[in-house]
């Protein structure tokens, strides 16, 4: 067990890698490129709304039990919720029908047999569609798999496993997909409670970490950018870690977690396969306070965006697989988007509230069967460095809770094996 790990990025695989790590008894060292932790999952000022904004608006669920498990241990479980039940509110806006999924809290899918709880125009009957996803085959897509139409597909299955994949989930592959399920739908109701941060993704998921890892003896360098990494010889270890200031050795009780995004991590590492697909997503903020009664997430369908979140003093629309609108000017799209808004909630549609447009072309990878493919592993051929990452070969596609297992196995890994000796 090595008595001192590098941890390199502070995303959320890193952050979660460094507290496993300290909670195990290991010292550590996080590097971060940037200024700021938290990587694609954190929160700055928005001098033009006069608000802290989110990176984007990101939503866990209740089933996702490494990132509860991460929010209890760095004391911030308080910091995420949602409704008490595993509700999900839709609006069709093109038809203006409204309706509420009500899922049962236990794993027997009761809400299927009640009509007033299940997606409308279903029967229990439509929902073994799911069935043939739970077989299916790698390197399958979903269309490939399971029926992708109707009313169950278009009003529930397509706006959820949207939210998972970021990518047009027919495409998508359908091995991450039915993991994705497994865990969520199939889990019960009481896996499946939308959670949103209560006062912002690094409010939950970082700053709590760098006081807990300061507070433990944790040496947290901020604008320490990993250069390059000096491999023994014999090429079965890392020597040595080289920034700009400094190099350091990497000595026999020491090792290397890699947790930077995957272009990143192949520039430094030779011959690693990794995704090479991205999708983009879109957030649009709106600075007005949501109308009583709200829910914290709601379903959009036939709009741009396809889920509306409500917090204080402010409505956000995500747009995942929203690649067709990167180069839509920025106030168009916020004029479309909140005509949508406006619709859904009853607020005045003019004037449209001081709102802000972010673009994040590449904010995940794309889970298609063969990006599937790509995926590395935890262990490297080097025995004292390990990968960490959404990007990871983690059964997950890239999410939260993905992350932080990643980073939290990648810690676990480096620390189960014996100690190396030179």
């Amino acid at each position: 067990m090595p008595r001192l790990v590098h941890v390199i990025g502070a995303g959320l695989a890193g952050l979660a890698a460094a507290v496993q790590l300290q909670r195990r008894g290991a010292q550590v060292v996080l590097h971060e490129a940037s200024l700021q932790a938290g990587g694609r999952c954190r929160s700055y000022y928005d001098t033009q709304l006069g608000a802290t904004l989110d990176s984007g608006n990101h939503m866990v669920l209740s089933g996702n039990y490494a990132t509860l498990n991460y929010t209890r241990a760095i004391g911030a479980a308080d910091e995420l919720h949602g409704p008490t039940l595993p509700d999900y509110p839709f609006v069709d806006l093109a038809t203006r029908a409204r309706w509420t999924v009500r899922m049962s809290a236990s794993r027997l899918p009761w809400w299927i047999f009640d009509p007033n709880a299940r997606v409308p125009n279903t029967g229990p009957a439509d929902y073994l569609a799911l069935v043939p996803l739970l077989f299916a085959k790698p390197g399958r897509t979903v269309v490939q798999t399971m029926r992708c139409n109707g009313p169950l597909w278009d009003r529930l299955l397509r706006p959820l496993f949207l939210a998972l994949l970021n990518v047009e989930p027919r495409e998508a592959s359908a091995e991450l997909t039915a993991a994705a399920v497994r865990e969520t739908l199939l889990a019960g109701g009481l896996a499946c409670r939308p959670l949103v941060a209560r006062n912002g993704l690094s409010s939950a998921f970082v700053d709590p970490a760098l006081r807990l890892l300061q507070h433990g003896g944790a040496a947290i360098r901020l604008g320490s950018r990993l250069d390059g990494i000096v491999f023994a010889a014999d090429k079965s270890r890392v020597d040595a870690l080289s920034f700009a200031a400094e190099s350091i050795a990497i000595d026999a009780n020491q090792a290397v977690i890699l947790a930077v995004p995957p272009e990143a991590a192949q520039s430094l590492v030779p011959g690693l396969r990794a995704p090479n697909r991205f999708s983009a997503t879109v957030n649009v903020h709106f600075a007005v306070e949501p109308p009583f009664g709200l829910a914290p997430v709601t379903g959009l369908l036939n709009a741009t965006a396809q889920w509306l979140f409500a917090s204080e003093g402010r409505l956000s629309v995500t747009i995942d697989g929203a690649g067709r609108l990167l180069g839509t000017p920025h106030e168009e799209l916020a004029k479309t988007v909140w005509a949508e808004v406006a619709q859904t909630t009853g607020l005045p549609a003019a004037p449209m509230p001081a709102w802000r447009v972010t673009m994040e072309p590449r904010a995940r990878f794309a889970p298609l069967p063969d990006q599937e493919t790509l995926r590395p592993g935890t262990r490297t051929r080097w025995n004292n460095l390990m990968l960490a990452g959404d990007w990871t070969a983690t059964g997950l596609p890239a999410t939260i809770e993905g992350a932080i297992r990643s980073g939290q196995k990648a810690a676990d890994t480096l620390l189960n094996q014996p100690m190396e000796r030179r």
